[in-house]
């Protein structure tokens, strides 16, 4: 069965785009056939894979077999491009149907099947692309910075994942809290870290994403963290990381 992945977070640079392509090349790297879809129009999951964006939104031409889009990155990991058309993300914005969404969900899962994991990399926003990857979602995680806003807005998003688990036939589920640019030698990491595992519980995965100039520069090269740098101490903690989200089944 496959697990899709909805990495979300309406708060921008809090590492969603790094956790998703991370994760996707790491499960790869396992052996397990991955799909990485970027659905945020800025692209960086598309670009920082060495792709271009798409001229059409998948999400808006879902008359069309999105297979024709899908590029290979490597090994057992594919790819389905981002888009920075406004106008097709106007048009999914501008549908007022709600089944628009079930329908987007039950097409794209068609679509996919045959993946062992399908990560989605959501835009920062509660606006109806995040909608569409948590109707299509099996699970849903959520990183955050070890950083002073780390709890802003969460509350919106935690009403948005509860709204979208309340609908008929939703399989949604919360698959955890990932703490991300994480710098153990401050007493600020420490203190969020603290703060949100109070809050969270165990829906925090005991992994934590290290500040690393490497998940910096990776993008820019065209690759993931463990193709760029496999012993870097991004990549071991997002294989790390990769390990807790397979166990929890």
């Amino acid at each position: 069965m496959t697990r899709t992945l909805c990495i979300a977070n309406q708060k921008g640079g809090v590492g969603k785009t790094t956790t998703a392509v991370s994760l996707a090349a790491c499960f790869a790297r396992s052996g397990a056939c991955a799909l990485l879809v970027d659905l945020d129009p800025q692209c960086n999951a598309t670009s920082g894979l060495g792709f271009s964006p798409s001229t059409r939104h998948p999400l808006a031409c879902l008359d069309e077999s999105i297979h024709k889009t899908i590029q290979k990155s490597s090994d057992h990991l594919d790819v389905l491009p981002g888009c920075r058309s406004f106008s097709d993300i106007e048009r999914i914005a501008g549908v007022r149907d709600p089944s628009f969404f079930d329908k987007i969900a039950r097409q794209l899962s068609r679509e996919t099947k045959g993946y062992d994991y399908v990560l989605i990399d959501c835009p920062p926003s509660l606006g109806p692309l995040t909608q569409a990857a948590l109707a299509w979602s099996n699970e849903v995680l959520t990183p955050i910075q070890c950083e002073y806003f780390a709890m802003e807005g969460l509350v919106q998003m935690i009403e948005l994942i509860g709204k979208t688990m309340n609908q008929p036939n939703c399989s949604l589920e919360y698959g955890g809290v990932v703490l991300t640019m994480c710098d153990p030698s401050l007493e600020l990491t420490y203190e969020v870290e603290k703060e949100v595992r109070e809050f969270f519980g165990d829906v925090v995965f005991k992994t934590t994403i290290p500040r690393d100039v490497s998940l910096a520069e990776a993008p820019s090269h065209g690759k993931s963290i463990v193709d760029y740098a496999p012993r870097s101490r991004g990549a071991r903690a997002y294989v790390e990381l990769c390990l807790e989200v397979m166990e929890r089944v």
